[in-house]
């Protein structure tokens, strides 16, 4: 059953996509999100975009703004306890707690955050103006490792393109590790696997683009020259602002496979 979409105009670029707040359930919970949607009836080819592990993620009306402008529905769920979501700060949770338990909690909660992201791909399906057959999954730094989990499962998806997956954790984390190579194995749809070069470690394109060469599966990797001076930069202010850098090659892999 879909919620009531409440309608909420953000401050944003001038002549930017104006995004709808919107509640979803997923189980228990009621999630917020925002959309960004381009101007007519549709119905439209959509991307589901999952935040990395900021607090009050907002919705990245930079990213909203260029797939509005592109012809693409941007849907940005809130998973639980981030953003305008209720729930367990995922951060929280891992704050004071072990090297040694921390990798293993990491996967188990991100695995349990994977939940929101399915619930919301539900109801980005049932939305009128959305193409449901014309569906893609992204994402940045956790919201990449998202964007790689889910392109695991059969969620009827096109496509799925990871910024940065954790390009913070991979090294402290042989569980985060395990869990990414195992899902790109089993991936379901092509996988586009982008870094800047001064993100904070570029083994995750580097190691899952060589397995899912192995393994057969439909991919592109691309690391972009350094953007910005810093890693943060690289990292996170690649994926949030560095769309005319990798806006044409993320809309030229979506529509190879999303076409009708």
């Amino acid at each position: 059953m879909l919620l009531a979409i409440g309608v909420t105009a953000l401050a944003g670029t001038a002549g930017a996509a104006e995004p709808q707040q919107v509640t979803f359930p997923s189980g228990n919970l009621e999630l917020h999100g925002f959309i960004f949607k381009p101007e007519g009836n549709g119905p439209f080819p959509a991307v589901l975009y999952n935040h990395g592990s900021e607090k009050r993620p907002g919705s990245k009306p930079e990213i909203g703004e260029f797939f509005a402008r592109n012809g693409y529905v941007l849907f940005v769920p809130h998973r639980r306890g981030q953003g305008r979501s209720p729930g367990n700060y995922i951060m929280d949770a891992l704050s004071g707690v072990s090297r040694m338990a921390r990798g293993p909690l990491m996967v188990q909660l991100l695995d349990q955050q994977s939940q929101d992201v399915v619930a919301a791909l539900d109801f980005l399906k049932k939305l009128p103006y959305v193409d449901a057959g014309r569906i893609a999954v992204s994402g940045c730094s956790f919201g990449g490792i998202q964007t790689v989990i889910a392109a695991e499962k059969d969620l009827g998806l096109r496509a799925a393109v990871a910024f940065a997956p954790a390009a913070m954790t991979w090294r402290e984390s042989t569980g985060i590790q395990e869990r990414l190579v195992t899902a790109v194995k089993r991936a379901t749809v092509p996988l586009f696997l982008i870094q800047a070069e001064n993100d904070y470690d570029l083994s995750p394109t580097q190691v899952l683009s060589k397995e899912m060469e192995q393994a057969g599966k439909p991919h592109q990797a691309k690391v972009y020259p350094p953007y910005g001076t810093t890693q943060a930069e690289g990292h996170g202010g690649f994926c949030f602002r560095g769309v005319d850098v990798w806006g044409g090659d993320v809309l030229s892999f979506l529509s190879a496979h999303s076409r009708r």
